[in-house]
C-alpha cells in the first residue's frame, strides 16, 4: 500500500510538468548573446541577436530575426578561386624579382568581419509540457558582410591593394538552412531561450572560392505579452 500511495503522489506531482500549456500570448519577444562560427575560413564572431514573433495559433508563429557580430579570421591563397591564385602568384612573382618579396613568404591577411543576418518566417512550436516549449523553424533569409582586412607589412598590402582596392569588402547574399531550440518558462510570461541554426550562403564569392556552413548559437531572455490564445 505505502508503494502504491508513493507511486500515486509522484504521478500526481509529475503531471503538471509534461500536461498540454494552457497560457499561450499572442507575441513574444528576445534577445540576447549570439556567435557565429564559420569553420571553413577560421572565423568566429561574437554578438547578439533579436526576435520578435506573433503567434496566430498555439503551434505557430510568424517572425522576424536580427543578429549583429563582429569577429576575427585570417585569409590564406587556398581560400581564394584558381583563377584568382594565378593572378596572385604573377603579382608575388614581380615583387621577388624586384627583390620585395621575404624570403618564404606566405601569403596571410588577417582581417575583421562585420555580419548581419535578417530573417523572415515561421515558427513550428511544441508545447506539450508545461515548462519547456520546444520548436524548430527553417532558417531562410540575407546576410550582409563587410570584411576589412589588416595587413601588417608592405607585400600584404600589396596584396590588399589587387584585391579590395577600397580597403574593404561588402557582401549580400541569401542563406539557408534549419534552426529550432527551446524555452525554458521561469513564469507565464518569462523563459530562457536555447537556440542554434546551421545555414549556408556564399558570401564573396568573387574572392572566395567555396561557400560555407556557418552554426549560430543564441541565449537569452524571452518576453511573452498579448492575450491568452490557448483559450
Amino acid at each position: 500500500m505505502k508503494g502504491q500511495a508513493l507511486v500515486a503522489i509522484l504521478s500526481m506531482c509529475a503531471a503538471p510538468a509534461f500536461s498540454q500549456q494552457t497560457y499561450v500570448t499572442r507575441y513574444d519577444f528576445s534577445a540576447g548573446y549570439t556567435f557565429l562560427d564559420s569553420p571553413h575560413l577560421g572565423l568566429f564572431e561574437n554578438g547578439f541577436n533579436l526576435q520578435a514573433a506573433m503567434r496566430p495559433r498555439t503551434w505557430l508563429e510568424v517572425g522576424f530575426d536580427y543578429t549583429n557580430t563582429r569577429g576575427d579570421t585570417t585569409l590564406t591563397a587556398g581560400l581564394l578561386p584558381v583563377a584568382l591564385q594565378r593572378d596572385l602568384a604573377a603579382l608575388l612573382a614581380q615583387l621577388a624579382a624586384q627583390g620585395l618579396l621575404p624570403p618564404n613568404f606566405v601569403l596571410a591577411v588577417p582581417t575583421h568581419s562585420f555580419t548581419q543576418t535578417f530573417a523572415m518566417g515561421p515558427v513550428l512550436t511544441f508545447r506539450h509540457f508545461q515548462h519547456v516549449t520546444f520548436f524548430v523553424r527553417p532558417a531562410l533569409g540575407a546576410v550582409r558582410e563587410t570584411a576589412t582586412p589588416k595587413p601588417r607589412d608592405p607585400v600584404t598590402a600589396a596584396v590588399v591593394q589587387f584585391i579590395a582596392p577600397a580597403g574593404k569588402k561588402t557582401d549580400w547574399t541569401g542563406f539557408y538552412g534549419l534552426g529550432g531550440g527551446a524555452d525554458f518558462a521561469l513564469t507565464r510570461h518569462f523563459a530562457i531561450r536555447l537556440q542554434s541554426d546551421v545555414v549556408y550562403d556564399h558570401l564573396f564569392n568573387d574572392i572566395l572560392q567555396d561557400g560555407r556552413w556557418t552554426i549560430r548559437f543564441s541565449v537569452g531572455p524571452a518576453f511573452s505579452f498579448g492575450p491568452n490564445i490557448a483559450r
